[in-house]
């Protein structure tokens, strides 16, 4: 599969979703290491005015078990990826569309979880996403362990 129709199947997987569907989402750029995901704010509003908090997690959730995908798929390997545990921090309001991004943690290795996963049938790996002010900073960020288990 190309590097375009494996981001037009995932974007095609998030919309199977029904909660996901209402998102709106869409990929926004994946360039190997990073996967970045897009969200208009009229589908995410609070009472505030601003990006409801369980949208930017939501959103940050999905860019990184989207990456943790590609990369199963890059490796040729056939697995579930599941999210283990999250750990988020809002920083600041957001009153923009919703821009997250997410990629491995620095203390991850693609090869090493791609080899575990092999040899094991489950590997583990913890990746890095944050939500972007406009104009720079971040607006949220979370740290997230996922699982892949290979199918049998």
């Amino acid at each position: 599969m190309t590097l375009d129709q494996s981001l037009r199947a995932l974007e095609a997987h998030y919309r199977s979703m029904p909660p996901v569907a209402v998102m709106q989402l869409r990929v926004d750029g994946y360039d190997g290491q990073r996967l970045r995901l897009h969200a208009p704010l009229s589908a995410h509003v609070n009472d505030k005015g601003s990006a409801f908090g369980g949208s930017l997690v939501s959103l940050m959730t999905l860019a990184a078990w989207g990456l943790v995908t590609l990369r199963v798929e890059q490796a040729g390997l056939d697995a579930e990826v599941y999210v283990a545990d999250s750990q988020v921090r809002y920083l600041a309001p957001l009153h923009a569309d919703l821009v997250a991004e997410s990629t491995l943690a620095d203390d991850g290795n693609w090869e090493t979880f791609a080899d575990t996963l092999r040899t094991r049938g489950r590997a583990r790996v913890t990746l890095a996403s944050t939500v972007a002010l406009p104009g720079g900073g971040v607006a949220t960020e979370c740290r997230s362990r996922y699982v892949a288990i290979a199918r049998r």
